[in-house]
Parts: C-alpha cells; structure tokens; sequence
C-alpha cells in the first residue's frame, strides 16, 4: 500500500519555519468547505462545520485506503477563510459578525462523485447538521505572505499587522481573505502552544 503525507510535499505552505514571514504562490488546490457566520468560539454552526468537514474527509480516506488503489494519506488540517461585511467589526473584533468558510485540503484525485458517495456513506451512520451546505471546490489564492504563529488566537493582531505591513511594504496589496491553518489539536495543547499558520493573499 502506497502512503501519500501532502504536508511534506506541500512543506513550503504547510510547514512554514516559525517567525519568518515568507512569500509563496499558492497553487489551486481542492477543498471540502462549508460557510458560515458567528463567533468560532460560540457558534454551534462552526462546530457543526467542523464535525462535517471532518467526518467527509475520514470517511473518503478509508474509502480510498480500501479501495483497489490502496493509498494511504493523512488527513489535512483544518484551515478558515475570515472576514466580515464591515472591515471594522473583524479589526474591533465583533465576532458575532465575523463570517468564515471552514474548509479541509484534500489529494487531487478526490472527485466530486467520491464526495457525494462519502455523504451517503456518512448519513447512514450519523446525523450531520451541516452536511447539507458542505461542497467541495477549487481554490486558488497565488501569491501571498503566510507566517508559522505560536500562542494564542487572541494575541494574534501584532502578527497580522507585521505581514500586513511586509505586504505594503513590498510594493503590493491585501487581495483576498484573512486565512489560518490550524496544525494543533484544540483539546490537547496549551494555548500558548498552539501551531497556526497564518495567510494573507496579495496583488
């Protein structure tokens, strides 16, 4: 059985030295995702996302793992697109109005039909709230500065506003949304501790 791991081969976007921020082009690459609004930390439509997009992605990994091909691969980690309809209320932050798309990587020899076969799969076993808004599509953000953060989520606005900065400062512009890869496991690390990478696309 062949074993695929995509954060080595994607290690410049997926494994990021920490503090240095870094330029990369980002290739179109596809996702599960489902959108949603509220506060991430209070939202049960987020944690309804999350348990979606997570039961989707496991159930099409051992399908392929089973399958004649026999691949194995990792399950990629979570990531969310951020933003809000006022700028103000996402700098203040006003989190109730932040809007999101909480989304996971998936092998580009995922198909839409193995996605649609893996909801049947999963609604026989389980009732998922928000498996009826999942889709999965191409994204392609291209060039942007991307940073590995260490702490905790709500320290993170020095950070944001230094690869702002190094955006501006190169002679570009913010193009696109606030996006965060979060590589540890919330139930188990200390906040302090916890691995996110954070993405800002630029033109």
């Amino acid at each position: 059985m062949s074993k695929i791991d995509l954060k080595k081969e994607l290690k410049e976007l997926y494994q990021p030295k920490v503090s240095n921020i870094v330029t990369v082009d980002v290739p179109a690459m596809n996702f599960l995702m489902i959108d949603g609004k509220g506060d991430p930390n209070t939202a049960q439509a987020y944690r309804d996302a999350i348990e979606a997009l997570y039961g989707i992605s496991y159930t099409l990994k051992f399908t392929v793992k089973k399958s004649p091909k026999g691949v194995d691969y990792s399950v990629m980690p979570l990531e969310g697109l951020w933003w809000a309809d006022d700028p103000a209320d996402f700098v203040k932050p006003n989190k109730d109005r932040w809007r999101w798309t909480a989304m996971i990587m998936q092998p580009d020899f995922i198909t839409n039909a193995m996605v649609e076969k893996a909801k049947d799969e999963l609604t026989k076993k389980k009732t998922v709230a928000s498996l009826s808004q999942l889709r999965f599509e191409k994204f392609h953000e291209g060039l942007s500065a991307q940073i590995m953060y260490i702490g905790p989520f709500a320290d993170e606005g020095p950070t944001i506003s230094r690869i702002h900065e190094y955006i501006l400062n190169g002679g570009h512009k913010l193009h696109g949304k606030h996006h965060e890869i979060y590589l540890s496991d919330l139930r188990k690390t200390a906040p302090e501790k916890l691995k996110t990478i954070i993405r800002q696309p630029m033109a």
